[in-house]
């Protein structure tokens, strides 16, 4: 019977990134379309391929072919659907810059939107592709279809299709004869497509939802807006042969027998910008080993040890053999930048794990004082492309933005996409108020997550809320809840993740404008990147690199000298005794109450301890029971013991750590050493193991994992104790390359506040906002540590913090590593609630000029208004031109705005003298 069933490829299927249109995952159409024998299925989402790589991925797994395409609703008088489906590598380009072009011309007419119309689009771009007219629901105007039909056959000639896609509503029989009366008039050859929206008709009353979504209603209220049935779903080959002529659905494998581009070949299209990078007499593998070479006698000035030689000769080789070398030689030039223009960055994440990185001065964690796993970063079985993120200074990253796009230019870079997903909290609100459920139900329900609990835990809170009543209601509301968890609600813009091509960009992917201005993105994220093979510089920001190079700029000007990061000493014993004692009020990472907790009882001594502290508080090692068999053990070797190996193969990847894994890469080295997995399968387990909550992916390594360490002499209890502790990890399973990068920061922070409290203090203050702490909560700590405070002040403050000569005030005894004098902090007009940076600039502006004589003088000459000197008054700092607050907010109140005549008249008046009231 199976043989006798018709072949069929799917033409027209959109997914959830059809925002509130598809009700199903790429991936899940996909495999859908493989359990009921389809040949092929189209992934044709609303001006979109945004979800296209996630169907090429599963469409790979299970060996059905995938036609990526997209789908345009015509405007105009009578307004059609249009699907477009690329023959070849021309064709996909050719859609990608229909699609860009598309979203350019509706962005400019309505943000976030599209336009394609007849007279104004140019549909020629559309070639070496298959092209289907789809008329949307509802009567069909032949006349206006015939002129479509028509102008589609002049245009694409028999590339061009008229889709037929039965629903089974009421006047099925009468749209395919006027379907087949228009093929006849025209010459347009029919062919069968389902207009999919989801993969099984069971998800019809989330799609519901989503239409009330949508359209901002009830489902209740929406009407004629809601699918009338549950058709729109993939359904059985026996069922099409049912509703459709065969002709039509035999033409489906013509349309896919004439489609054959596949996403796989993107990656032999990619080409990684060359510019002038690399000199004309080298290729990039030598300019790449020229520049490493030139690194590494700046960073090994004695000489590179035999270790990291070894270390770099393995990585360049793999890199070259990968064709990386761009890449890298991109990241350099960037920094290069950076440092050239005084901008203070440093490299984090896996590429802290190469030893090539830190030559190259994009990192600073020295792979001669580190074992980490270079695997982490690149690795031979992966075929994904390395990925390095680079913080800079928070306030200057803009600097940096700005030369990347001045060096490619915008038709060749752009910003990678984050898909913003729905979560518990947005999901309940939105489903609610699509059902209607009661706004104080909702927000109860909103804050609480015992519904994930199960069901017993869920009856038990539902009786609790007195809702034992409505169980059925809220119930399909929890349900409806669930299956939109996940589901993409809208494109965002990656933090920095910048594309960069050698040839035009939207030949590859379609590139749409983003919410901020002169900003573009593509409308792939992270993880579609990887897939495809195209490489991502991370250009990040960090506030705490803004704090460091502004406190080394106040230590130097202060001091004398010209001290940087790299010369802050790394074993000073005054700093580690602060972090001891948890005086890390402002200091990166370790500054939060939980840290502080943990840093008296771990007590870190050195840099490696730093590391393990960053990343021994997060919930991941928290959760698979770590912190206190790590703590245990620290307290064994702090009484001379000797820390016992329960397996002594496995002493490599876990003395470091006294026998407990705290790291990502830990984990790896655990997987290679026990289990005999090799470094890709390794990264493999690492990386399902980073979103196992999400996915569940990483239970499929249980069998693999335990029975290889069962067979290779390992308990069973042992095993399962390990594995239990890689599902602790969770989402939150932290690297060790990104923890070395975290701790280099974490020192130099407080390396500062230990020695040069005041210049810290200034420098946090002027790189707000940043940190854990508010700048009152900063101000009271620096006061505990005897440093002066002086007051906003009219008459004496800048924009920024600044440094005054002190006073006689000491530091008190129980800070030994303050060093002697200290200078005052002068709080800032940055300080002063309601006031503008430009108001601030033009009163400093203004000062500069001549001392102000009094309030009135201040606002005529800084150009101030009222809300402006009510602001000064409220904050004190009109203290030396108008006395007591009191006589401050009187005199303030006393400005009002003159007439433009008069506007720059003082009016020469006696000030009334308000006797001052204790507050």
């Amino acid at each position: 019977m199976a043989n006798q069933l018709p072949d069929y490829a799917e033409l027209h299927a959109l997914s959830n990134f059809s925002f509130q249109r598809g009700a199903s995952h790429a991936e899940e159409l996909v495999e859908r379309a493989y359990a009921l024998g389809y040949s092929a299925i189209a992934i044709t989402d609303e001006c979109s391929v945004a979800g296209v790589v996630r169907a090429h991925v599963a469409a790979k797994k299970h060996g059905i072919q995938l036609l990526p395409g997209a789908g345009f609703l015509m405007q105009g008088d009578c307004p059609i659907g249009l699907v477009v489906l690329p023959h070849d590598a021309a064709g996909w380009g050719n859609l990608c810059e229909f699609i860009t072009d598309a979203r350019k011309r509706g962005d400019a007419l309505e943000k976030g939107s599209y336009r394609v119309a007849l007279g104004e689009t140019d549909f020629s771009l559309l070639g070496n592709c298959e092209i289907l007219l789809s008329p949307l629901q509802g009567a069909i105007n032949t006349e206006a279809l015939c002129t479509h039909a028509e102008w589609t056959r002049r245009l694409f000639g028999l590339k061009s299709w008229l889709a037929v896609e039965l629903q089974q509503g009421l006047d099925d029989a009468l749209r395919l004869q006027q379907l087949q009366e228009v093929s006849l008039r025209t010459g347009i050859r029919l062919v069968a497509a389902g207009h999919v929206l989801m993969h099984v008709r069971s998800r019809k009353p989330l799609h519901d939802v989503m239409t009330a979504i949508k359209l901002g209603k009830t489902v209740h209220e929406c009407g004629f807006a809601l699918q009338v049935n549950a058709e729109a779903h993939l359904r059985s080959r026996m069922r099409l042969a049912d509703i459709y002529p065969a002709q039509l659905l035999r033409a489906t494998q013509e349309v896919a027998a004439r489609c054959r581009f596949s996403l796989d070949e993107i990656r032999d299209l990619y080409r990684y910008p060359k510019q002038d990078i690399v000199l004309a007499t080298e290729t990039p593998a030598q300019c790449l080993r020229r520049l490493t070479a030139e690194g590494a006698l700046t960073r090994y000035p004695s000489g590179v040890p035999p270790k990291i030689g070894r270390q770099l000769d393995k990585e360049l080789a793999l890199i070259e053999e990968l064709h990386y070398e761009m890449y890298f030689i991109t990241v350099h030039d960037i920094v290069r930048f950076a440092r050239m223009q005084k901008i203070l960055c440093q490299g984090r994440g896996s590429a802290a794990n190469s030893a090539v990185c830190y030559c190259l001065g994009i990192t600073a964690v020295n792979p001669a004082e580190s074992n980490l796993l270079f695997e982490r970063f690149i690795s031979r079985e992966r075929s994904e492309p390395p990925d390095i993120d680079v913080d800079f200074e928070h306030q200057r990253r803009e600097e940096v933005i700005q030369y990347i796009y001045e060096k490619y230019g915008h038709e060749r870079a752009a910003i990678a996409a984050t898909v913003t997903t729905y979560r518990p909290r947005s999901a309940l609100r939105d489903v609610g108020k699509a059902l209607g459920v009661a706004a104080a139900l909702i927000e109860q329900f909103a804050k609480e997550h015992f519904w994930f609990d199960g069901s017993a835990v869920l009856e038990a809170k539902l009786k609790e809320a007195g809702l034992a009543g409505e169980t059925g209601p809220v119930l399909q509301w929890l349900n409806l809840a669930t299956q939109l968890i996940g589901s993409p609600r809208h494109l965002g813009q990656h933090v920095g993740g910048f594309v960069l091509t050698q040839g035009k960009l939207t030949r590859l992917v379609p590139i749409q404008p983003a919410s901020m201005e002169h900003r573009r993105i593509i409308q792939w994220d992270k993880d579609d990147l990887d897939a495809m093979g195209l490489l991502k510089v991370d250009v990040l920001a960090l506030g705490m690199l803004s704090a460091i190079r502004r406190c080394l700029q106040l230590v130097n000007q202060t001091r004398g000298s010209e001290l940087e990061m790299h010369q802050i000493e790394s074993d000073d014993e005054l700093t580690y005794d602060m972090i001891c004692e948890a005086n890390t009020v402002g200091v990166f990472q370790i500054e939060s109450r939980a840290q502080m907790s943990m840093l008296p009882r771990l007590r870190p001594r050195n840099f490696y301890d730093l590391v393990v502290q960053v990343a021994i508080v997060r919930p991941g090692p928290i959760q698979g029971g770590m912190v206190h068999p790590y703590l245990k053990s620290r307290e064994t070797l702090r009484k001379l013991g000797r820390i016992e190996f329960e397996y002594p193969d496995l002493k490599p990847a876990l003395e470091r750590t006294l026998g407990v894994p705290i790291f990502q890469e830990q984990v790896m080295q655990i997987a290679m050493i026990a289990a005999d997995f090799t470094p890709g399968e390794a990264d493999d387990l690492r990386r399902s193991m980073a979103a196992w909550k999400r996915k569940g992916g990483v239970d499929r390594f249980h069998g693999r994992l335990v029975n290889a360490m069962v067979r290779n002499g390992y308990s069973a209890e042992f095993s399962e104790r390990i594995f239990s502790q890689i599902q602790g990890f969770g989402e939150y399973g932290f690297p060790e390359s990104h923890a070395a990068s975290f701790a280099k920061l974490v020192y130099v922070s407080c390396w500062l506040k230990c020695h040069e409290p005041a210049c810290f203090l200034a420098a946090l203050i002027n790189s707000q906002p940043m940190g854990f702490y508010a700048p009152s909560q900063l101000v009271q700590d620096a006061r505990r540590h005897g440093i002066e405070m002086r007051a906003v002040d009219v008459t004496a403050s800048g924009w920024d913090c600044t440094l005054e000569p002190a006073g006689e005030t000491l530091a008190p005894s129980q800070y030994p590593g303050i060093r002697q004098p200290q200078p005052a902090v002068r709080l800032g007009l940055r300080l002063v609630a309601g006031l503008s940076e430009n108001a601030g600039q033009r009163l400093v502006a203004a000062r500069a000029g001549a001392s102000f004589a009094n309030t009135e003088d201040l606002a005529l000459r800084a150009q101030l208004g009222t809300l402006e000197i009510n602001a000064l008054a409220a904050a004190d700092a009109l203290l030396p031109l108008a006395g007591h607050r009191r006589q401050q907010v009187w005199q303030a109140a006393a400005i009002k705005p003159a007439p433009l005549l008069l506007k720059a008249v003082p009016t020469h008046e006696a000030a009334l003298v308000l006797p001052d009231t204790p507050e």
